[in-house]
């Protein structure tokens, strides 16, 4: 089983990409042939500077090798260098009606929030189709909000395949209903677009500030608190097992504490965790020869597939 998983160079992340993503996109290198790509093309819809884009890309490869990501287990590479994706994009786009991309709701989304329109932000289903359908992948991970792209993806190949046989896999969203919603400081949904993220990678200053800035309510040290209504207590259920949980919520109900040493007991167990991780990223900010050796092997096993499925697809086309 062959798994495709595409990650935006995105700069900065938080705590709640990790739980709501991140993590289990390692785990799968054990569920099965794992192909996570860093989607260089893609951010060119929205990214016009060049320092900016190579900075986002290099730091997104040293994030996900920090936290897991295995070169030997999984194939990982940068989405612009196995250049077969764009003739593929091609391709696919004389097997893709108008009308299949004009009811994209990610497109209207993002042209509703005054994002410039132009072909690439229109087309971007078809060169998505192309990264699922050249590594014959057959399970995409997506968030509810991406199952329309899947979806299109098997309309194009299904019309491909109509014109010249079975040669594209038809793929399978995979929507994981338990992802966890992870609480910003806020309470609202973590997000960099409230500005209520806790960052992984992060100063410890900084990381300090904005645990000590997540919203409570006012109760004083020698009243009982509410653990369950506390934005405090629902990310230590990310990082804290039963008994700690237990021991947690004896505090919670003991007057003396207030919402202070809770948040610092918070500061603790994110710091615990992502240690190692901050570790090993260190290792390879220092070492960027050791990034780019990985990500070229990375895209040496990829093009050697993609280059075999083109010569069958530029075949069966007459190319």
């Amino acid at each position: 089983m062959r798994i495709l998983s595409g990650i935006q160079p995105s700069g900065t992340i938080h705590i709640g990409n990790y739980f709501g993503m991140i993590k289990k996109m390692i785990e799968a290198q054990n569920d099965g042939e794992l192909f996570a790509f860093i989607a260089s093309y893609h951010a060119l819809t929205s990214v016009k500077d060049k320092e900016f884009l190579e900075k986002n890309i290099f730091e997104a490869a040293v994030n996900f090798l920090a936290l897991g990501m295995d070169p030997e287990k999984s194939t990982f590479w940068v989405q612009s260098d196995v250049k077969e994706v764009l003739e593929l994009y091609w391709l696919l786009s004389n097997h893709t009606s108008m009308g299949l991309l004009e009811r994209a709701h990610s497109y209207k989304d993002k042209t509703a929030k005054g994002i410039q329109a132009n072909h690439g932000l229109f087309s971007y289903p078809v060169l998505m189709a192309a990264d699922i359908l050249l590594y014959d992948s057959n399970i995409v991970p997506v968030g509810k909000d991406q199952i329309q792209h899947v979806e299109m993806t098997r309309d194009i190949a299904t019309s491909f395949n109509n014109t010249y046989g079975e040669i594209l896999v038809m793929p399978e969203s995979k929507v994981d209903e338990e992802v966890a919603t992870v609480p910003g400081t806020d309470g609202a949904k973590m997000s960099k677009s409230y500005g209520n993220t806790i960052d992984m990678f992060g100063t410890k200053k900084g990381i300090k500030k904005q645990v000590m800035g997540i919203v409570t309510d006012s109760k004083e040290l020698d009243e009982v608190k509410d653990h369950t209504t506390c934005n405090v207590y629902k990310l230590c259920e990310l990082f804290m097992n039963n008994d700690e949980l237990k021991d947690l919520q004896q505090r919670y109900a003991t007057p003396g504490e207030g919402y202070g040493h809770f948040k610092l007991t918070l500061l603790d167990k994110i710091n615990e965790h992502f240690e190692p991780y901050v570790q090993r990223r260190q290792h390879l900010l220092d070492n960027p020869k050791e990034v780019k050796e990985i990500l070229d092997f990375g895209a040496s096993k990829a093009r050697k597939i993609a280059s075999a499925k083109m010569d069958v697809i530029r075949n069966a086309v007459g190319l």
